[in-house]
């Protein structure tokens, strides 16, 4: 989108230095009003003084329109402001681009990168590094578990939401809008959708391990256990599951995870010491 007016004021140093700051910044004076919005302008601002810094009243017009309300995935939705980016340079090169536009492309493309963004980045990558992680964490290996997935995580997200960036600069609006229509991503997002919930239900079954020792009287007998005589007859890993979702229906109804870690700690005491429950 750059090259259409064949008239570059930009860099690709000015557009990589946009896109570090955006990395770094893009919940910076996070707020309810405005969500993003600072963060946009801090990742901004050093094209926009470059493009309008001579201009005062541009240079004004370009950071207000770049304060109204902005709120996406800040990996899969960058495009947007490397989108935004290229629109301000053919505009300060003296293209037919008003400010409206730029925004109705910021809102227009906002939603649907943030739903990919969400779908594809927690609901799919992140399990899939923890698959591989957590086993190494369970055994006490520092090394391969949590440093392990924390430079996987930062790797992964950096590449992706780099080259993601530069594509929007360089192929603009247009090329976003296709493979928003595009079959393609219709597929990658079944997959997505699909292989997110597999990987966290195989990870439930390894990792969420939970029982009871309960069990029931019966004169005939030493008693009948409730996990293995009752629940594991009945469904196996009962128990595990029934936390896993009662842990989903608490984050669905917006409860902060702290509250819900707190919530599991003072239930694992209390049901460990009365003897209903224990660790497997």
């Amino acid at each position: 989108m750059a090259e259409e007016n064949n008239k570059s004021l930009l860099t690709k140093k000015d557009i990589q230095k946009c896109f570090w700051r955006w990395q770094r910044s893009h919940i910076a004076n996070y707020n309810y009003e405005r969500m993003q919005a600072s963060g946009v302008v801090w990742a901004m601002s050093p094209v926009l003084r470059k493009l309008y810094g001579n201009d005062k009243e541009a240079m004004t017009d370009a950071l207000q329109r770049h304060l109204q309300f902005f709120n996406t995935e800040p990996n899969f939705g960058g495009p947007i402001v490397s989108v935004a980016i290229a629109m301000e340079e053919q505009k300060a090169a003296g293209a037919d681009i008003t400010g409206d536009t730029i925004d109705s492309v910021k809102v227009g493309l906002m939603g649907p990168l943030a739903g990919i963004g969400d779908t594809l980045w927690q609901g799919t990558i992140i399990p899939i590094v923890l698959s591989f992680t957590i086993p190494f964490a369970t055994q006490g290996n520092i090394i391969l578990g949590p440093v392990a997935f924390f430079v996987c995580y930062l790797l992964i997200m950096r590449i992706i939401a780099y080259k993601l960036w530069m594509m929007g600069y360089n192929k603009g609006k247009e090329s976003i809008l296709k493979i928003l229509k595009g079959s393609l991503l219709k597929r990658v997002m079944a997959f997505a959708q699909t292989l997110g919930p597999i990987v966290m239900g195989a990870l439930t079954y390894n990792f969420v391990t939970i029982s009871t020792p309960l069990k029931i009287s019966l004169q005939s007998t030493d008693g009948l256990s409730v996990q293995t005589g009752i629940l594991d007859a009945l469904i196996p890993g009962l128990l595990p599951l029934a936390v896993t979702l009662g842990t989903y229906y608490l984050l669905k109804r917006k409860i902060s995870t702290a509250k819900i870690m707190l919530i599991m700690i003072v239930a694992s005491i209390v049901c460990g010491g009365l003897g209903i429950f224990v660790g497997a």
